[in-house]
């Protein structure tokens, strides 16, 4: 997706650490021709796996997942919470992942109300960079007898090396842009 590449390369901001700041478009602001246009791209690229939801987790994913959704034939988004709210009855699907922007452990949820077993999931997510928190994904995917078709991503960051942590799960992975590299301040994009 060469639009958003240059729009990485033009507004991104490569904080040190690993952390790549995208709020102009994905994470803080949004840019819906943008994401309309993420959400047909993996549409096209996961055609042939037959997703019957799409599983995400809170809250960045949430976009792209929808629009990837929409494009699909309006197929159901299901996001992952965060923190459990009162209208979420036990028992949950709950996995946990660290967090490489907020520090810590981040426990995510599904209600078995919306994951049902024999149900095909393509998972969608901002970010590809360690794997962990898609890791967690798939887990709660697995947890419910569900099948796992594809792993999409918006960005990879392919130095920290999360596809390679993913192969075990043995779907496609695809990402609409990948990072190579942020040493020394820079962005480099394929």
């Amino acid at each position: 997706m060469e639009a958003l590449k240059q729009r990485i390369l033009d507004e991104g901001q490569n904080l040190g650490r690993g952390i790549l700041k995208i709020d102009s478009f994905l994470n803080h602001q949004l840019d819906p021709k943008l994401m309309e246009g993420i959400g047909e791209e993996i549409a096209a690229r996961f055609a042939g796996t037959n997703p019957t939801r799409i599983l995400t987790a809170e809250v960045s994913g949430i976009v792209p997942a929808v629009m990837a959704g929409r494009a699909m034939g309006n197929l159901p988004v299901v996001y992952a919470r965060k923190h459990k709210p009162i209208t979420m009855m036990e028992p949950v699907y709950t996995d946990s992942a660290p967090s490489h922007t907020k520090g810590g452990e981040v426990r995510l949820m599904v209600s078995p109300e919306f994951l049902h077993e024999g149900d095909r999931i393509l998972i969608v997510d901002d970010f590809l960079a360690s794997g962990k928190t898609i890791g967690a994904l798939c887990r709660i995917v697995q947890n419910a007898d569900a099948v796992l078709v594809g792993i999409a991503a918006v960005v990879e960051k392919d130095f920290e090396n999360g596809r390679n942590a993913l192969a075990v799960w043995n779907v496609p992975i695809e990402s609409m842009a990948i990072i190579t590299d942020m040493s020394d301040g820079n962005i480099t994009v394929t």
